[in-house]
């Protein structure tokens, strides 16, 4: 599968969908994230089942303030439309690769869990 390019329309639907969904924010004057695009494009094409979205931030700034994106290349993923990870920086194939395997990995029955007593506790998510 390739990528997706995402907006302010339908970021919260292709997010909050069942499986696994990672999010590059980019913009196309960042040196950066002209380098990371091609190793998310590959990771799209080898895991065809992980919906693979970029944000451009110039173009959608109201969906990137939203996010608190302050620095680009910032990469999120979501499983099962739960935040699990959000990072600044590119990173290279085999971090990304890294990443996709541990993200799917995860017991999201712990993650929810794990969820709800920090929300019974009173942190912010």
């Amino acid at each position: 599968m390739s990528t997706v390019a995402l907006t302010r329309e339908t970021f919260e639907a292709t997010v909050t969908k069942p499986g696994i969904t990672l999010v590059d924010w980019w913009a196309s004057w960042c040196g950066p994230c002209r380098m990371f695009a091609p190793v998310f494009q590959a990771a799209s094409r080898q895991h065809p089942d992980i919906t693979f979205g970029k944000i451009d931030t110039e173009d959608q700034p109201e969906l990137s303030a939203a996010a608190r994106i302050s620095s680009i290349p910032t990469l999120m993923a979501f499983r099962d439309g739960i935040l699990v990870f959000s990072q600044p920086g590119a990173l290279p194939a085999a971090g990304l690769e890294q990443l996709i395997q541990a993200v799917r990995g995860l017991d999201m029955d712990e993650v929810r869990a794990g969820l709800a007593r920090q929300q019974a506790a009173g942190v912010p998510r």
